[in-house]
């Protein structure tokens, strides 16, 4: 007997959901970055374009093939795709994707409980640069740390799936993301009153036609595209899941652009957060994963209340990451329920068991197995993981989710478009049937060879 499907009690909660899927670790260090790197205000015009072009409609054929199919992605073109027909290939592609992304994210999750817990303790007064960097180096190497800290990751995101979508994800999600919003804008109002931040207002949002010439128009232009992308979540399902859940009370194009909308607000405030904060205290902003874990560390330091100012952005950072962490969680475990007749709570003490395991690679990667270099010197078995899921399985995902909306011997455009335009809202423009059909396979495709370029070349 098939289970019941459930829904959202809210449309907040699948906004916010879907939101805090797309609002990740990467809106906080690479959209600020970039933005400095690449021209400021000039590179947010061009990277707001891409999202309207490109990440919006991508998200859309997500959405309108999980309501659709009332499926995760595991079933859902099964569910659709035409007789003889073999989209549903794609289905163990998608899945592999959740999988390896969590084999890394929940570690970096886990870096992020045990910072909290450290500033929160005082554990990074009176240390220098030098000293910040140690505690991040010494912590990667200590295996066993950081085994606990993804493991508390994993029990307790689990934990929230295994309550339901109602009384667990969407419950704690909604209000774990209104505590997100919150604290953004407070630390954004904290850090623009710095005296000294005006620098850093004007290296983050005043148009910087010369950095675009530095690096070339083409490459500002794939970075772009590559962050508007990325940055949504979009290519594995992990949108498809929510759309699954939601009644056809709204059309999908205004729901994709309030989810794309609070995303993008999140990576913009990150960038009044930390632009202001490292120029005030004359620390250099830096660029990945270092930016969080090595440079920020010094600005509370050096910040009057750093301690609690320094507690409270660490928060921020846990609720982004389990907000993404809960969200694929979710996904995995709408894999076992459609593909099995088990219990949620079965599903997800199996997967919670696999995560765990899958992620020790990752753990170990700094420490025992650090002789391992997929990429060369300065890489680890994580950049392996990322590289997979970023450069490969996002880009054909996207591509694939694409050509089945809009080819014939897919699902096909009119299907697509009446479930996209069901209910009331904004529609999805049917004018757009050529550019989907054939100009943004050729630029996903684009991305997908500039990303093994940008990794090899």
């Amino acid at each position: 007997m098939e289970q019941k499907r459930e829904k959202f009690s809210s449309r907040l909660g699948f906004i916010l959901i879907s939101a805090g899927c797309a609002i990740g670790l990467g809106n906080v260090w690479k959209f600020p970055y970039i933005t400095g790197k690449y021209g400021g205000a000039a590179f947010v015009l061009i990277y707001l374009l891409f999202l309207l072009i490109f990440g919006i409609p991508i998200m859309v054929t997500e959405l309108a093939v999980g309501r659709a199919s009332r499926k995760s992605v595991a079933m859902s073109m099964d569910v659709l795709e035409p007789k003889g027909t073999k989209w549903h290939w794609f289905k163990y592609m998608a899945m592999a994707g959740n999988y390896v992304l969590m084999m890394f994210y929940t570690v970096v999750a886990g870096w992020m409980v045990y910072f909290f817990i450290r500033t929160a303790a005082g554990g990074f007064i009176g240390l220098d640069t030098d000293g910040v960097n140690q505690v991040f180096i010494q912590m990667q190497q200590n295996a066993p740390l950081v085994i606990l800290c993804t493991a508390f990751v994993v029990v307790s995101c689990f934990g929230i799936c295994a309550m339901g979508l109602q009384n667990g994800v969407e419950r704690i999600t909604k209000v774990m993301m209104l505590l997100l919003l919150f604290l953004i804008l407070a630390l954004a109002v904290r850090s623009l009153f710095l005296e000294g931040g005006e620098e850093g207002l004007k290296f983050y949002l005043s148009p910087n036609l010369d950095a675009i010439r530095e690096y070339g128009l083409q490459e500002v232009l794939f970075a772009a595209m590559g962050q508007a992308f990325f940055t949504l979540s979009i290519g594995m399902g992990s949108m498809e899941i929510f759309g699954s859940y939601i009644d056809k009370d709204h059309s999908l194009m205004g729901e994709a652009i309030c989810i794309t909308a609070l995303d993008t607000f999140v990576a913009l405030m990150a960038g009044l957060i930390i632009f202001p904060a490292c120029f005030a205290y004359d620390i250099n902003p830096g660029s990945g994963p270092g930016l969080l874990f090595q440079t920020l560390p010094n600005v509370f330091n050096a910040m009057p209340n750093g301690r609690l100012w320094g507690s409270l952005f660490f928060l921020f950072m846990c609720f982004a990451a389990f907000s993404t962490v809960i969200a694929v969680f979710e996904n995995i475990v709408s894999f076992g329920l459609d593909l099995t007749n088990a219990s949620r709570k079965k599903v997800v003490v199996w997967n919670g068991i696999i995560i765990f395991l899958l992620a020790l690679p990752c753990i170990l990667g700094y420490n025992v197995l650090s002789f391992i270099k997929p990429f060369g010197d300065n890489t680890t078995i994580q950049e392996l993981e990322d590289f997979i899921v970023s450069n490969n399985i996002q880009p054909l995902g996207s591509l694939i989710f694409v050509l089945f909306c809009t080819k014939k011997i897919g699902w096909g455009w009119d299907k697509f478009l009446a479930e996209a335009n069901a209910g009331k809202g904004l529609p999805f423009p049917k004018q757009l049937k050529f550019y989907m059909s054939y100009i943004m396979p050729i630029a996903i495709l684009y991305i997908f060879v500039m990303g093994y370029v940008s990794m090899f070349g």
